[in-house]
């Protein structure tokens, strides 16, 4: 990941409502959450919430993809991983003190999403 990248994730990150956001997203897995859905559990009016996706989709942090009339975002661990990694990439001159794995998240029940 490239500094540039890393500046521009951790601006967006450094909101917030965009930082609940994008851990709500986190929690939810790969297959995404609903925008009504995040808008609820955070309390968010709609077009203030859309705002704050685009953010985070301009920084590379979520996608979205259209289901009926939902549009649904997810997280993209690719990405996490790699600010993560480049932020513990030099940790303790070097050694393997970091985190021992990547974020793999599993998939999870309909029943498991957002509370």
């Amino acid at each position: 990941m490239e500094k540039t990248d890393v500046i521009d994730a951790l601006a967006v990150l450094s909101q917030e409502n965009r930082l609940d956001t994008y851990r709500l997203l986190v929690q939810a897995g790969p297959d995404g959450v609903s925008a009504g859905e995040i808008a609820a559990a955070l309390g968010l009016p709609p077009n203030t919430l859309s705002f704050h996706f685009d953010r985070l989709r301009q920084a590379g942090l979520v996608t979205v993809r259209r289901n009926g009339r939902s549009m649904i975002h997810a997280a993209r661990y690719d990405t996490m991983n790699a600010l993560i990694g480049f932020l513990t990439e030099n940790c303790c001159g070097g050694d393997s003190c970091g985190p021992a794995a990547a974020c793999a998240p599993t998939i999870k029940s309909e029943k498991e999403t957002i509370p």
